[in-house]
């Protein structure tokens, strides 16, 4: 790019880079949207008001106050096409975000049709959730704006009806769902629209059940889509619903994690469905239907495969979730490579792993230590790794945890010589 001179008012004070979106601030300040959005996004956040970068007066930090500056927009854009011959791209008109009325207009549309049969009523409905799509996916002010005015009461309602209807491929469904986890945020009028839907929670399982294979790759990204919305849905679910989830449901969820089977669906919903069934643990017997889907075998199967950081730790949380019950321990343990895979595993990736590794390990020298067990981990290099523990930088409380191990059991690892040094160093 030619060397060219830029009018020191076209630059942003905070970024110091051409402004694509200039808007004047209550102290009369110039900046790029972007630049000073950002700036008061990251103020203090119990703090009403943000500093001026340049005035040092107080800013109030709705960005509502921001307005646009479209005399210097035009001014820069122009400049641009002057300059274009030497480098300098053109800056396109910013797109704003549209008003609530608008938002209102286009959710009211969906509902005519949620109450109705008529075919232009479905159709003026199929056009709403692709324009509420197009929107949500421009800015977070859309999306903000979106959520605010309950829109998600309105998608609730159509993904249920595509359930009755029994119809995955219903034209905006897939919109739909996008739009719902696009939006989502746990207000206290959202919880409740979910917390006991039951409908909603059938509608996901539904999808996730559904195959088509002359369209596979379109059915995959809608039952990515309905992964993420059930996550969404079970983070704020209720006691009673979580409690009443059967062994159908679990079975569907534990189908998706293996890979190459015609079940999988993508590395995302992978995720998703790991955060479900760690959502759904702690209720009624859930960890035993979970356990009984099996879902041990299929997490060591995932794991083997060397997943992604946050899916070995998802992973790694929800084993130690259900090596709580004897039955989560033996299907653990009837595995041929699972107290190797938990030791290959520990102080390799994360403390989060760490955490849930010792716990596994604690529950079974606690619960299910036979001789085989004990020298199964002396022998895959289990009694090692907790050594290495105690001398890791590693918190307080694991390092007891990993002590207590030790001792519980140093008359059966007595010849392991990391165990002889532990024996001579302890206080």
């Amino acid at each position: 790019m030619e060397e060219v001179e830029i009018p020191q008012y076209f630059l942003c004070p905070i970024s110091l880079q051409i402004m694509k979106d200039p808007v004047t601030t209550v102290t009369g300040i110039t900046y790029d949207r972007e630049s000073i959005e950002m700036w008061l996004c990251t103020a203090e956040e119990e703090a009403a008001v943000a500093m001026c970068p340049v005035t040092k007066q107080h800013l109030p930090k709705d960005t509502e106050l921001l307005t646009p500056n479209h005399m210097l927009r035009r001014l820069i854009q122009a400049w641009c096409i002057v300059n274009a011959e030497k480098g300098v791209d053109r800056i396109p008109t910013p797109k704003y975000p549209m008003d609530k009325s608008n938002i209102l207009r286009l959710i009211r549309q969906v509902n005519n049709n949620n109450n109705s049969n008529s075919n232009n009523d479905q159709q003026l409905c199929v056009d709403a959730l692709r324009k509420m799509d197009d929107l949500v996916s421009e800015n977070e002010k859309n999306r903000k704006c979106m959520e605010e005015v309950g829109a998600i009461k309105a998608i609730i309602g159509f993904i249920i009806r595509c359930y009755k209807y029994g119809n995955l491929l219903i034209p905006g469904l897939e919109e739909a769902l996008r739009i719902f986890h696009s939006i989502w945020n746990p207000t206290h009028e959202n919880k409740n629209h979910v917390k006991d839907n039951h409908d909603l929670v059938q509608a996901t399982l539904w999808i996730l059940k559904n195959e088509a294979k002359d369209i596979f790759h379109k059915i995959m990204i809608i039952k990515t889509h309905a992964m993420m919305v059930l996550k969404d849905v079970i983070e704020v679910s209720s006691s009673n619903l979580l409690s009443r989830l059967d062994s159908g449901f679990f079975q569907e969820i534990v189908h998706t994690l293996r890979k190459n089977s015609r079940n999988y669906i993508s590395q995302q919903a992978t995720k998703a469905a790991l955060q479900v069934l760690i959502g759904a643990c702690p209720w009624g017997r859930n960890k035993l239907k979970i356990i009984e889907s099996g879902a041990i075998f299929e997490l060591i199967e995932l794991e083997l495969t060397n997943p992604e950081k946050r899916v070995s730790e998802l992973v790694f949380c929800l084993l130690a979730n259900l090596c709580v019950l004897a039955d989560g321990r033996a299907k653990f343990l009837e595995h041929a490579a699972g107290i190797a895979l938990v030791t290959k595993r520990t102080l390799r990736i994360s403390a989060t792993i760490d955490d849930n590794a010792i716990q596994i390990f604690g529950f079974i020298c606690k619960f299910s230590a036979t001789k085989e067990v004990l020298l199964e981990m002396l022998r895959v290099g289990a009694v090692s790794k907790i050594c290495m523990v105690m001398q890791a930088d590693c918190e307080v409380y694991l390092k007891k945890k990993a002590r207590e191990i030790l001792r519980a059991h140093s008359h059966v690892w007595s010849n392991s010589p990391c165990i002889q040094i532990y024996l001579l160093t302890r206080q």
